[in-house]
């Protein structure tokens, strides 16, 4: 079994999933990909990721929609989610946080913020599953 923090980006445009991938994979992440809303929901229902950053207009299902759904499953509901989105509007960020959403990184970002923030929230993920395997 990998030590790796399993990072699920769902991201439909290809030059940027391919950056956050290669920044993510670069400080040590393991990294899955979804292009869409459908294939995001489907990975994140299969495996256990320690962070989901989910972009907020994808071409099948919106992000809200997604997130909602990723908290109502038990394998997801505890994942920390990560909205990295081109649409800075406050009611977004306010309503992302609302469903359950840790974080809400606005395109274009600054590269070390956006691994500093994964980061963080992996930690405090991987953290509380410790907590919880222990108890």
């Amino acid at each position: 079994m990998s030590d790796k923090l399993k990072i699920l980006v769902v991201e439909d445009e290809m030059p940027v999933a391919l950056m956050m991938v290669f920044l993510l994979s670069r400080v040590g992440y393991d990294v899955t990909t979804a292009h869409n809303g459908k294939k995001g929901i489907e990975l994140a229902s299969a495996t256990r990721f320690d962070v989901i950053t989910l972009d907020m207009d994808l071409p099948d299902i919106k992000g809200f929609e997604i997130c909602r759904e990723l908290k109502r499953r038990h394998i997801s509901r505890n994942t920390p989610i990560i909205f990295v989105t081109g649409q800075p509007h406050e009611e977004n960020r306010q309503r992302a946080l609302e469903l359950g959403a840790v974080d809400y990184i606005e395109k274009p970002f600054e590269m070390s913020d956006f691994i500093f923030r994964i980061a963080t929230h992996a930690r405090k993920s991987q953290s509380h599953e410790t907590t919880s395997i222990q108890n």
